[in-house]
This record gives C-alpha cells, sequence and structure tokens, in this order.
C-alpha cells in the first residue's frame, strides 16, 4: 500500500490530485462486437424471459434477491421497476448474432463523489452464458465506467457462489475479503465476498479484454485460443 507521511509523521493515504468527480452513468447503448447494451426496457420482456426459460430447473436464480419468476407477465412487472432507475442502472445485453436480449446486469450503488461504481444483478440466461458475448458485456460495462472517471469498480456476491467468484477473478477483479452476515436473501444469511479492481489496473485489464475479444484469439470454430484467464492473472492483486 502506497502512502506519504504528513507533518505530524502518521501515514495516510496519496493525495488525488487532477481527478474530478464522474458524472452519473447515462442511459446510453454500449456496442461491441458480439453484443449491444440496451437500457433495460419492458419490451425486452419477451425475449429475456424466453431466453431464461431454456434453463428449466431455474438454477441460475439461487443467489439473486429475486425470481425465478412464474410467468411473463410477472418478470414483467419486474423490469417495469427499474426501466427508469439510475441506480441500480440496468442494461439488457442484446447477443448481435441473433439480435435478441439474452441476459442483463447494471450498475449500482453508484457514488460519484467517491469514484466508485459496482456491476451486479447479473442474469445470464444460457444462450449467452460462456459465450463471448457474454465477456464482451463486462468489458463494456468496465470500459465505460472507467472512461467517465471512476477509480474503483467492484463485484460482489455471495461468497457460497463459486461460479461468480470464478467469474469474478477470470475478469480481472482482486479478491479483498468477505463481510461475513452482511445481508439476508430469500430468508437466508449472507456473506458477501468482495472483488475489486481500479483505475490504475485498468490500462493493462483493458488490453488483456482486446487481445482476448480480437478475432484472432478464436479458431474457425469459434474457440478460444488464448484463456482470458491467463491473460488477467497478472493484474490481479494479492490484498488478503
Amino acid at each position: 500500500m502506497e502512502y506519504e507521511i504528513n507533518q505530524f509523521h502518521q501515514p495516510v493515504g496519496l493525495a488525488i490530485n487532477n481527478w474530478t468527480p464522474p458524472p452519473l452513468p447515462k442511459r446510453t447503448v454500449l456496442t461491441g462486437r458480439f453484443c449491444h447494451l440496451e437500457p433495460l426496457a419492458s419490451h425486452h420482456t419477451e425475449n429475456l424471459y424466453a431466453a431464461n426459460q431454456v434453463n428449466s430447473e431455474s438454477d441460475n436464480w439461487t443467489y439473486l434477491p429475486y425470481g425465478p419468476f412464474s410467468d411473463s407477465k410477472d418478470y414483467q412487472t419486474w423490469i417495469e421497476q427499474y426501466t427508469s432507475s439510475n441506480d441500480p442502472l440496468f442494461y439488457a445485453i442484446v447477443n448481435l448474432s441473433t439480435g435478441k436480449a439474452a441476459g442483463v446486469a447494471s450498475y449500482l450503488r453508484i457514488t460519484p463523489n467517491m469514484g466508485t461504481i459496482e456491476v451486479g444483478h447479473i442474469h445470464y440466461s444460457p444462450n449467452l452464458q460462456r459465450s463471448p458475448a457474454a465477456t464482451e458485456a463486462m468489458f463494456l460495462m468496465m470500459d465505460h465506467a472507467f472512461s467517465l472517471g471512476y477509480r474503483r469498480y467492484e463485484w460482489k456476491c455471495d461468497a457460497l457462489n463459486a461460479p461468480s467468484r470464478a467469474a469474478a477473478q477470470r475478469l480481472g477483479f482482486s479478491f479483498e475479503g468477505i463481510f461475513r452476515q452482511a445481508v439476508v436473501v430469500k430468508g437466508r444469511n449472507r456473506d458477501t465476498a468482495w472483488y475489486a479492481t481500479t483505475d490504475q489496473e485498468w490500462p493493462t485489464l483493458k488490453a488483456a479484454f482486446i487481445q482476448w475479444l480480437s478475432p484472432g484469439n478464436f479458431d474457425e470454430n469459434g474457440n478460444q485460443k488464448t484463456k482470458l484467464s491467463d491473460l488477467t492473472a497478472p493484474c490481479l492483486q494479492n490484498i488478503i
């Protein structure tokens, strides 16, 4: 940890110079090669609900504070709660290969004065999971947040959610610890695992994403040649 010594011979954090609190993210479209992200709207309901039904067991709702939904009307009611919300600010992830929304994610706990922003409420249908579009969606959101001037980008999840924790580190988020008995979700205790990356780490991490997403990293069958986790591993900080 870098620090300075003040006039009282105490260690203090480094002074932050030439930084202005960033604006709130606007409801804009984020466009990539495999997907684009649109502000969530009620017209996304049909495609999202249909995509989610591919997982008939609905086990991918376990760690979220809502869902599964009994029918498309119930799901639309939930969506309509967030169509005008700025925090959380939800996006529908539209897979460009199909032109259909196949997942959602949001910015939340947006605190411009501190330069912090979190990504969460991530729910990918089976049609989106483990695809380049799934990774690109996270890259687009990270890149947009840092381009606005945020200093810290967070990922939090149930400490028992092993897939989410693995995804966080694959995407270059460093593990920062566990908040015990942090919240109650669906009547259960949740210990929360915290991950984050910072603006100082972003240039190296961004280069890793660009390399992984490049056409040259995929063979004629669409299989990756280099794993993203191999490219992002050097960005992970040993904080604990």
